[in-house]
């Protein structure tokens, strides 16, 4: 037998390399963009603070105050991303681009209307919304300024969230990661020269975040433009379309909002247990927060995929494209345990010097890496069903988990006594219930078909 087909008769024999599957291309294109457009994110507040952080400490309170209620209104609002990711993947799949662009140019509208509603609202209750988050009165103006602010860029922030999501669902994460690297850098830049040279205070930040941001929308708005142009659909918002991407956001908005009050609910436990424990709680939080960034960029993958796959009426390959993200979810999760469970002898040190939080964060971060495999799997499984459109499973869901976990973290506040060495670790264990609880309703879910809903639409 010739040399070369003996071999390639032996190739075929064996199993493929846990490294090449028919879908790791489509996933890689979309999660490595994806993943480094999620860092630059953390990486832009971490600048901005430092820059801030040269006028003194009441302003980088102020900022730190501030930018509390910002991050709570765009993770309230980002719904606008994943329900236009899932809405333009379909449509995309289907053959039916120009009805993608359609849905884009809806979800613009209604970003910019929500954001414009958020801006009229919070511009007036900036004063109480800072006292409501217990800022010293040097604090406090500060952080007023900064807020009523960035509040302008509102409107454009939610744009780019909305922008997002339609590029993501035509399967384009380059663009996204593009903008998001230009807007972080020129914000970067702006702020330098507004509050070092130009000695505009904590007010030269926030105006540096509005030009930045506003910039970023105009890209967006400009790319959808082009392609409502190309495509012959008109740039005046639909009412119906309006109706539907409000609709799926609600479901998204319910979803958020039960993950926000797991996260609250759970520092104001850790606040009861103590300073110490506050302060272990709060770097592990921040710790499991990046981890969860990483993770979070294969279950963008899976919006974009699983609405195209479905959209196209290819439920087998939707669910050999889940198949393989949850196993690139489990793979993740282990190296990211192995990875905390190597540094952590030594992530305390950058943090504080207390021995006590020392020994509280190192218990802490074992449980955080126990979960990570886990947390994959979650991740993955929480952006294949968005991408499904399944939202209102997704709503239902979150909110089941988060009674879950309401009773573990009573327990853990009620339960215990007043000195326990371990309270932590038991609101770590909580939290693991909670996450456990998400991966059963999820993992269920997924198992079955009901999520399966092949078409440009979901019904």
């Amino acid at each position: 037998m010739p040399v070369k087909p003996a071999l390639s008769a032996l190739r075929g024999a064996l199993p493929a390399p846990p490294f090449r599957h028919t879908h790791d291309r489509e996933i890689l294109r979309i999660a490595v963009p994806s993943f480094f457009a999620l860092v630059s994110e953390p990486l832009f507040l971490l600048t901005d603070s430092a820059i801030v952080g040269t006028l003194g400490t009441q302003p980088l309170g102020g900022l730190g105050v501030a930018g509390q209620v910002l991050i709570t209104l765009a993770s309230l609002c980002v719904f606008l991303a994943y329900g236009t990711t899932s809405a333009v993947a379909r449509r995309f799949g289907a053959g039916q681009i120009a009805a993608g662009v359609r849905s884009g140019v809806d979800g613009l509208w209604l970003a910019a209307l929500l954001g414009a509603a958020i801006v009229a609202v919070c511009y007036p209750a900036a004063p109480w919304l800072v006292q409501a988050l217990g800022a010293s009165p040097g604090v406090a103006v500060h952080a007023e300024v900064y807020l009523r602010v960035s509040l302008l860029s509102t409107p454009a922030l939610l744009v780019i969230l909305a922008g997002t999501g339609v590029l993501r669902g035509l399967q384009d994460a380059t663009t996204p990661l593009l903008v998001a690297v230009g807007t972080n850098l020129a914000n970067i830049v702006l702020c330098a020269t507004f509050v070092l040279l130009l000695d505009w205070g904590v007010a030269g930040s926030a105006w540096a975040t509005v030009i930045a941001q506003s910039a970023g929308a105009a890209a967006y708005i400009a790319v959808v433009v082009r392609a409502a142009r190309r495509h012959g659909v008109g740039l005046a918002p639909s009412l119906a379309g309006l109706r539907a991407s409000a609709t799926a956001g609600f479901a998204l908005f319910v979803r958020t909002v039960s993950l926000r009050v797991v996260l609250v609910v759970s520092t104001a436990v850790a606040a009861r247990l103590g300073d110490a424990e506050l302060a272990a709680h709060q770097v592990a939080t921040q710790i499991w927060s990046l981890l969860v960034f990483a993770l979070d960029a294969i279950a963008i993958a899976g919006q974009a995929i699983i609405g195209r796959y479905l959209g196209a009426s290819d439920t087998a390959g939707a669910r050999a494209a889940t198949r393989r993200m949850v196993e690139w979810g489990v793979f993740a999760g282990a190296v990211f345990a192995v990875l905390t469970l190597a540094v952590r002898p030594w992530a305390p040190l950058p943090f504080t010097d207390d021995p006590h939080v020392h020994r509280l964060l190192l218990a802490a971060l074992l449980v955080v890496a126990l979960l990570q495999p886990l947390s994959g799997v979650v991740m993955v499984l929480d952006g294949i069903l968005m991408g499904a459109g399944d939202q209102r499973y997704l709503a239902w869901a979150s909110f089941w988990t988060m009674l879950a976990f309401l009773p573990c973290a009573a327990l853990v506040h009620y339960a215990l006594p007043a000195d326990s060495p371990h309270g932590l670790t038991w609101l770590w264990i909580a939290f693991a219930v909670w996450i456990l609880a998400r991966g059963i309703t999820l993992g269920a879910r997924a198992r079955g078909g009901a999520w399966l809903v092949a078409g440009a639409a979901r019904p």
